[in-house]
């Protein structure tokens, strides 16, 4: 696969369209409202090979973001080695407002902006812009917009003028823990606890629905 492939040096991962990565896919979520935790169990394991992946691939990797990353957009840039972004994009951690948590998501973005300025991520769901994502240490560069291909174009130039090799082992010596299965595990399982909630299922259907989710005692009142 890629791992193996000498003619690939470098991945760049970048969305088609405005956004980089808007979320989920509307009727995926839907599913997991619907689908047996043996099936839910399957996609979360999915998620988290996918984000453990592209964390671990042995070549380099730079996230091109070109737009709104949202959920498990900002969890791709932060398993990307290199991230830039145009000064435009806009980045939020919403899974809260949800009923859900950033299970699979959340051992890179720690490893990305530090554990204290993920809780305010992870907690208020707040929406950031490209600076602010900068300050935290999420990307690595803001851009203008314009000038976003050549800013990447130039990062991969550097990263072309090492040696193969040598990039592969500064790459697993950088990744550390991250690197290990069980971090895997735990967070598919959490996912899939958590799919299964009835916070998530309130906050799901609330917005598939388009109304503000009812948390807690206030659905109970309902009752």
């Amino acid at each position: 696969a890629i791992d193996g492939d000498p003619e690939i040096r470098v991945l760049v991962l970048t969305g088609s369209g405005e956004a980089f990565c808007s979320g989920a896919d509307i009727d995926w979520m839907r599913a997991r409202l619907v689908d047996t935790p043996e099936a839910n169990r399957v996609h979360a394991g999915m998620l988290a090979d996918l984000m453990q992946r592209l964390n671990g691939v042995s070549k380099p990797t730079i996230a091109r973001i070109q737009g709104p990353a949202y959920g498990g957009g900002v969890g791709l840039i932060a398993c990307c080695d290199i991230a830039i972004a145009s000064e435009t994009s806009v980045f939020a951690l919403s899974e809260a407002r949800l009923g859900l948590a950033p299970a699979v998501i959340a051992p890179y973005v720690i490893a990305a902006v530090g554990q204290r300025q993920a809780r305010r991520l992870f907690l208020t769901a707040a929406r950031i812009d490209a600076q602010e994502a900068l300050r935290l240490g999420l990307v690595h560069r803001v851009v203008p917009t314009e000038h976003l291909d050549k800013a990447v174009e130039a990062e991969v130039g550097c990263l072309l003028a090492g040696g193969p090799e040598a990039i592969a082992h500064c790459k697993r010596i950088s990744l550390g823990n991250l690197s290990k299965d069980p971090e895997r595990t735990r967070s598919a399982e959490l996912l899939t606890r958590l799919w299964a909630s009835p916070e998530a299922r309130e906050g799901l259907s609330a917005f598939l629905e388009k109304r503000r989710p009812r948390w807690g005692d206030e659905q109970r009142g309902d009752q």
